[in-house]
């Protein structure tokens, strides 16, 4: 038996993809999938705001791919969105303030979509909640999972328009957080009935240390795939 800690990267099937944009784009990025079977579902992860740091390596989705194709039989996609670096690469454009990543998000779901993956779900992280908000219900999701939503650039409108959608969203927040608390959050999200927040204590916007990854990660797998939570502390494989 092997803990699961903070380095560690369980068995996948690993490739590295490209995405092309509507206006001409190429974005770098990577696909995890279960070793040796199809994933049940997918997650297409949106990363923090890439002129604080935020790229598709940020610790926490870096560790959705390292564990959750064995642990949780789910397919992970990360990728930079435009003008964003990582050791993977560097996807071409320049950083659109949340307004021409409208591409980026459209061809993310459209790689999925001719892959034939199954069951995307959104998970975004801070300015990539944002984007999730902005965009996701412009294509057809299962839902979308909200990590330290800061609400900066989801405008009311583009919020209230999930309202009555049917496509589940739910966000955990951080209960340090620099930017929306679960206090405030609780009134910014009353404008969709049905959003589910979870408050987490004791953590801030980065999700630092195992502990507050391994809840995140737990809570995803709780909405997607819940057959495989709570996820396990030890990799017997």
């Amino acid at each position: 038996m092997t803990e699961i800690r903070a380095g560690i990267e369980l068995p996948a099937r690993r490739e590295d993809i490209e995405l092309v944009t509507d206006d001409g784009l190429t974005l770098v990025g990577e696909l995890a999938l279960p070793l040796d079977r199809e994933p049940v579902a997918t997650l297409l992860t949106l990363h923090p705001l890439p002129t604080h740091g935020g790229f598709m390596d940020s610790h926490v989705l870096r560790k959705a791919a390292a564990r959750l194709p064995a642990l949780a039989d789910l397919a992970v996609l990360r990728f930079n969105t435009r003008g964003t670096s990582s050791p993977r690469g560097t996807s071409d454009g320049a950083f659109g303030d949340g307004v021409t990543e409208r591409a980026d998000v459209a061809a993310a779901v459209a790689f999925v979509r001719e892959r034939g993956l199954p069951t995307p779900w959104l998970v975004g992280w801070s300015f990539g909640t944002e984007l999730a908000l902005k965009y996701g219900l412009d294509h057809d999701i299962a839902g979308a999972i909200l990590l330290s939503p800061p609400l900066r650039r989801t405008t009311p409108d583009e919020l209230t328009r999930w309202a009555g959608s049917g496509v589940p969203l739910i966000a955990l927040v951080p209960e340090l957080d620099d930017f929306l608390r679960p206090a405030e959050a609780e009134e910014r999200f009353a404008a969709v009935p049905e959003a589910r927040l979870v408050a987490v204590d004791e953590a801030k916007h980065l999700w630092v240390g195992e502990t507050h990854t391994r809840r995140v990660l737990d809570e995803i797998v709780r909405v997607v795939n819940p057959s495989a939570s709570p996820l396990p502390t030890e990799w017997n494989g």
